[in-house]
């Protein structure tokens, strides 16, 4: 209908392609439920896969078959899960039980400052807690606060299940592509596919590595200066820190608070602040930049612009999954002639580009 050099042909092709892109935007939104449990069990799988690999390496268990691999992988993520779930519950209902220590706490905090800062006049705390309590809808709070849970742990269950079963099946998925795409297309999905698991499960595996040891270092830091359900706030900074640039502030700043309504000490929690800031700000430039490095090939730009976008689209979910879908769209792109430049576009190191336009033009 249109001849390769017809201008129109170039255009049809942009405008279909955004009304493509606006069409999977529009399905991701209204598909939240059904899609999220599915992409989160496929980045689980990742990690199940990386530690899978990791016990082959192992001398107690690199002669376990390959069934009693997955099957010990697989255990111990449903126990993970479990714990999670109980510290989790645990924590929500003992935080509910201290609620009144920490306001008398805080409200010394506050004549101390206030008594500090010579302000003899400050309001009473305690009038403006009650006022802030009948003026709060607490019943519906609650609820929306239990509603979270729940939609949490169902969310949660659906991603183990899920997980569970594609570990099954994935050692047949690479015969079925073979046979569903038969000659060169079978191997251009195939290339494909090992691009996008040796990139995402490099990446995911690395990154859970580094939260986990900021975890345990932040779990050490509040056990010792003994903060409120150290666990609890060290499995959220270790989950948290997925998030680019934001996730690592956030994770300071929520037992930071906690600490302050605990202690009703400017000192201590300015010493938790310190201490976990100092954490952070050593894994981010130190340990982080030497184990993951550039395993995700993207510009910081790009990665600000993929954590709005994500987020505005599934939430906190969305900007954990963030790196890791957008480097997914990349390798697919990167792939095919016409879309080759928009990975170009969003990459932080060209080189590998450069090094293959170099190999066509001697081919």
């Amino acid at each position: 209908m249109f001849q390769k050099t017809d201008p129109i042909r170039g255009l049809l092709g942009v405008v279909l392609s955004l009304l493509l892109v606006t069409l999977v935007g529009r399905l991701m939104i209204v598909g939240k439920s059904f899609l999220l449990p599915i992409i989160l069990a496929v980045i689980s799988v990742y990690i199940l896969v990386a530690a899978t690999e990791a016990l082959r390496r192992t001398p107690l268990t690199r002669k376990l078959p390959e069934w009693a691999l997955r099957m010990l992988v697989l255990i111990g993520f449903l126990i993970i899960v479990v714990w999670f779930g109980s510290v989790m519950v645990s924590t929500a209902s003992q935080v509910n039980e201290r609620l009144p220590e920490y306001q008398d706490n805080l409200t010394g905090l506050y004549h101390e400052v206030t008594g500090m800062l010579g302000l003899d006049a400050s309001p009473d705390l305690q009038e403006v807690f009650k006022n802030v309590r009948e003026s709060l809808p607490l019943g519906e709070v609650a609820g929306m606060i239990l509603g979270s849970i729940s939609s949490a742990a169902g969310l949660i269950f659906m991603v183990t299940i899920y997980a569970m079963f594609l570990m099954g099946e994935r050692g047949g998925f690479a015969h079925k592509i073979a046979v569903a795409l038969p000659g060169d297309r079978s191997k251009r999905a195939g290339k494909i596919i090992s691009d996008i698991n040796s990139s995402i499960s490099s990446y995911i595996a690395v990154k859970t590595l580094v939260n986990a040891t900021l975890g345990a270092i932040s779990f050490c830091v509040m056990w010792v200066i003994g903060v409120d359900f150290a666990l609890f706030w060290a499995i959220l900074i270790g989950v948290l820190n997925y998030i680019p640039y934001v996730g690592s502030w956030l994770g300071v700043i929520f037992p930071v608070l906690l600490s302050m309504a605990q202690f009703g000490s400017v000192e201590k929690t300015l010493l938790v602040a310190a201490l976990l800031t100092g954490a952070q700000l050593w894994v981010g430039n130190s340990l982080e930049p030497r184990m993951v490095g550039q395993r995700v090939n993207m510009s910081p730009f790009i990665v600000l612009v993929a954590l709005a976008l994500w987020s505005s689209v599934w939430g906190i979910a969305g900007a954990i999954l963030a790196i890791p879908l957008t480097s997914i769209i990349a390798i697919i792109m990167g792939s095919f002639e016409s879309t080759r430049p928009f990975t170009v576009l969003i990459a932080q190191d060209v080189t590998p580009f450069e090094t293959d336009t170099t190999a066509e033009a001697h081919n």
